[in-house]
């Protein structure tokens, strides 16, 4: 990450970091310099924290469920007992739902998805923003993806629940512009995650999946990190309510 904005001395909060783009945006918060809190539901985060502080970095790994409000204000309370504010925040905690036709998925199915990946979304948001209101400001990026701009088939849930984030990353940066919070998402396209890497390991499936992709490969975590980071930073001071599509060109069709 050389030439990376500096973030000595912030505060910086990510959910989903036990792996992918979480894992890898935290890695670089800390290079940067960053004291970095991490909220996941998932154990294995504890050993991005690890490999933050074996880098030199400051990391804190607090057990979270996005879905439920008491475990959200609890992570950033923790961030704010360990560090005395919140400078920043990466929303990023997801799933996936099985792929299947809207009318043969799951209530269960739609009904998870949607709280983690948009219910966990305004539940962070709205814990994130009251403490960043009392520390005079922050920054916050969403994790949307493309489709939370186009229709993937067999997805309804991720795309309903990714079109939410891309609406509530608007709504909350209308509300806060004038008190120092900007709120930004990122949308990726393919990335190579543990989430996807039952698509990428079918030769058939993977190969449709980039037919649409004038780069011709998945993005790599790493450069999904680089975006969040810019965002995050001063240098992204007159940027809020966007959506930063990193698709390879895939939507530019």
């Amino acid at each position: 990450m050389s030439g990376s904005p500096n973030f000595t001395g912030k505060v910086v909060l990510i959910t989903g970091a036990s792996s992918g783009i979480g894992r890898a945006t935290a890695v670089a918060f800390g290079r940067a310099g960053a004291k970095v809190v991490l909220g996941d539901l998932n154990e294995e985060a504890a050993a991005t924290a690890s490999q933050i502080k074996a880098a030199g970095g400051e990391a804190l790994f607090v057990k979270t469920d996005v879905s439920q409000p008491a475990s959200v204000e609890a992570l950033v309370q923790a961030a704010v007992g360990a560090h005395g504010r919140l400078d920043v925040a990466f929303n990023n905690a997801g799933l996936l739902p099985r792929t299947a036709d809207l009318a043969d998925m799951t209530t269960e199915d739609f009904d998870r998805t949607i709280a983690v990946d948009l219910r966990g979304v305004f539940l962070c948001l709205k814990y994130e923003i009251r403490q960043m209101l009392s520390n005079g400001g922050g920054a916050i990026v969403n994790t949307a993806s493309v489709a939370g701009l186009v229709a993937d088939p067999g997805m309804a849930p991720y795309v309903a629940a990714k079109h939410g984030v891309v609406g509530l990353t608007k709504a909350a940066a209308l509300d806060y512009a004038t008190r120092n919070i900007r709120v930004n998402a990122v949308a990726p396209g393919l990335v190579a995650t543990p989430m996807t890497e039952r698509w990428l390991a079918d030769p058939a499936f993977k190969g449709k999946l980039l037919q649409n992709s004038p780069i011709g490969r998945a993005a790599q975590p790493e450069e999904i990190a680089g975006t969040v980071l810019y965002l995050s930073s001063d240098a992204a001071s007159f940027v809020t309510g966007q959506t930063y599509v990193i698709d390879g060109g895939q939507t530019a069709h």
